[in-house]
């Protein structure tokens, strides 16, 4: 048992130069390589996902200007149309008030011309009736007299 110790004990001798070496080159390889390209590939992936992100929050940006456009646009829609509902009312208005001074207008007239036509009708009548006198006058004066002269 003691030379098989003895003989472990060269094996784990001899052993140490190479153990050392691997640590070596595990610490060596660590800091030379792995790390700057550990480094390297997260830079990489961080631009590429800050990129994705910028893409991301841009995209919702113009998202949410486009919906700010659109209802900035349908307010200026809406006003737009008040406004021309406000004028389309103005005009009705204006419409229907010159049509009631047309009409009151028209009605003035109208009782006018029904005066005016009264008044002719009573002067007719009242002349009428002194030439209606007059001419009887003048028929029985003409009847007389050709009775007288037959």
């Amino acid at each position: 048992m003691d030379q098989t110790l003895s003989a472990l004990g060269d094996i784990l001798l001899k052993a140490l130069p190479t153990f050392f070496l691997v640590v070596f080159l595990y610490v060596y390889l660590r800091k030379v390589f792995f790390h700057p390209l550990g480094t390297v590939l997260e830079a990489r992936r961080e631009a590429t996902e800050g990129a994705r992100q910028r893409a991301e929050e841009a995209f919702q940006k113009a998202e949410q200007k486009a919906a700010e456009y659109e209802a900035a646009l349908q307010a200026a829609r809406a006003e737009l149309y008040r406004e021309q509902e406000a004028e389309w009312r103005k005009a009705l208005d204006s419409r229907a008030a010159r049509v009631q001074q047309a009409r009151v207008q028209a009605g003035e007239q109208l009782r006018q011309a029904r005066e005016a036509i009264a008044a002719d009708v009573d002067a007719a009548k009242k002349s009428l009736a002194s030439q209606s006198d007059a001419l009887a006058d003048q028929i029985i004066h003409i009847v007389l007299e050709k009775g007288a002269s037959a």
